[in-house]
């Protein structure tokens, strides 16, 4: 079982609140039992103030403040899930796993983008239900000390709600009133059924394959205000091929190759998602991603690697959560390095670092008057993220850590042409004790030397066409 609760005061005015966990596990048999069945049951509640987004002169004035037409602004978010497992030995070789779930997300938002005065599009209050039902399965068979077969099967029906409505201006916006607008009032289905068939073959210690394919289909409709009713986009049949080579070179290095496809589809109630009349087809973004890496482990707890890989997409869709839209990105091209290193010094030090390049281009694409964006970065894709950190532990108790946090500049929008953000470098310093087996204490201090950095977006919705980035600064 587990109870949660917290409390929080955020970094700026109007950012107080509250989050309730509770959770359970029963379960009727064990590892080596031939069934074994259990019951997992989750629930949270999340009660928040939103303090909102900052113009770059309110930035300038006030970062820790929050502008009088957010004074009302906050959420009430719950979500429910209930899960049901299953596991059957059937053979010594052969092994059954099932799970059929349950999950629903409640979301009520109220939020007031700008006090732009025309109008009702900045004063927004947004309510989510959402239900998902599913059910995975797994069939697993060691045919051989060199080869496991697995395959499985899943299929999840949503039943979603998705309500906007709009108010006049106000300083706050007084979200009791009558809303000037219903914007939204759907109903809508997404509904996936997916396989999959994998092969893990080891033919000799130092060499392990993992071929495998999966195959999705999606399908559902919207039902929208004024009688509207349209199906999802077709996207047919998605295949995802998938390869993993790994050969250990000596007891220390090893290298590894992978190549594999995935893909992204359209989200949301309305159209682009759904083929409303007038809407054009979308295909799937196939995005097809190719890896190259060797790994170093000259002793327990120590461990170096470094991988390149190159990732390309087709069609792909920027979804923006903060306006409720979709930016789409045309075909990209993602390359980069990463490096990690982890170390144990001795009984007490442990030592953590990891780096990140990154480039994101757009090959081709266009904006919506046909200005070609080939050449651009990629919005909101920043050059690099690096984390380093070291831990202390005096005894089984204690845990004292300081980590590092760095990430580089990002344009905001597709065009490239208003200015980079987003980049940071903190220090964050934690302290843990172990007051027995079930129960800890933490202390976190966030950014220890008082580096001001901001999350950023570019607002081209809620200004009249006074585009401008928008600002929430982070402590």
């Amino acid at each position: 079982y587990f109870v949660g609760t917290q409390a929080s005061d955020g970094y700026r005015d109007h950012d107080h609140g509250y989050k309730y966990t509770l959770g359970g596990k029963w379960f009727v048999g064990g590892e080596e039992d031939v069934v074994k069945a259990g019951l997992v049951a989750r629930a949270y509640r999340q009660e928040a103030d939103e303090p909102g987004f900052l113009t770059a002169d309110e930035l300038a004035t006030a970062r820790r403040g929050s502008a009088a037409r957010n004074a009302n602004d906050g959420s009430v978010r719950t979500m429910q899930h209930v899960a049901s497992h299953l596991d059957v030995r059937l053979t010594d070789t052969l092994q059954l796993s099932s799970k059929l779930y349950y999950n629903r997300y409640q979301d009520d938002r109220r939020v007031t983008f700008t006090d732009y005065v025309p109008g009702n599009a900045p004063r927004q209050r947004r309510q989510w239900d959402e239900t998902q039902t599913g059910l995975l399965g797994t069939l697993t068979w060691r045919a051989a000390a060199w080869l496991t077969v697995a395959g499985g099967v899943n299929v999840e029906q949503q039943d979603n709600r998705y309500r906007r409505l709009r108010y006049p201006y106000a300083i706050p916006t007084d979200f009791d009133a009558l809303p000037a607008r219903i914007q939204n009032d759907d109903r809508y289905a997404m509904d996936n059924v997916g396989a999959y068939l994998q092969a893990v073959i080891q033919p000799t210690d130092a060499l392990r394959i993992v071929p495998a394919w999966r195959v999705d289909r999606f399908s559902g409709d919207t039902h929208l205000p004024g009688a509207v009713s349209a199906p999802l986009q077709r996207y047919g049949t998605i295949h995802q091929p998938k390869l993993s080579v790994a050969y250990a070179l000596g007891r220390s290095w090893r290298v590894h190759a992978n190549w594999g496809r995935t893909f992204q589809v359209l989200t949301g109630s309305t159209p682009p998602a759904y083929l409303t009349p007038g809407q054009a087809a979308f295909r799937p973004s196939i995005n097809t991603g190719k890896e190259l890496g060797i790994s170093y482990t000259p002793a327990t707890g120590t461990e170096a690697r470094l991988a390149v890989w190159q990732q390309d997409a087709t069609d792909e869709v920027a979804n923006m959560p903060a306006t409720g839209t979709t930016v789409g990105l045309g075909q990209t091209r993602r390359r980069g390095i990463d490096l990690q290193f982890t170390a144990r010094l001795g009984e007490h030090w442990s030592l953590w670092a990891s780096h990140a390049l990154q480039q994101a281009k757009v090959v081709s694409a266009f904006t919506a008057e046909g200005r070609p964006l080939a050449g651009n970065d990629v919005m909101a894709t920043p050059r690099y993220i690096t984390n380093l950190g070291a831990d202390y532990r005096p005894d089984a108790r204690w845990r004292l850590g300081m980590q590092g946090r760095m990430q580089g500049d990002y344009f905001i929008e597709e065009t490239n042409q208003h200015g980079r953000y987003g980049g940071f470098a903190v220090l964050d310093a934690s302290a843990g004790y172990a007051v027995s087996e079930r129960v800890s204490l933490e202390l976190q201090v966030k950014n220890l030397t008082g580096r001001q950095y901001a999350y950023a977006w570019y607002d081209t919705f809620f200004w009249g066409g006074n585009n401008q980035p928008m600002f929430s600064p982070a402590p």
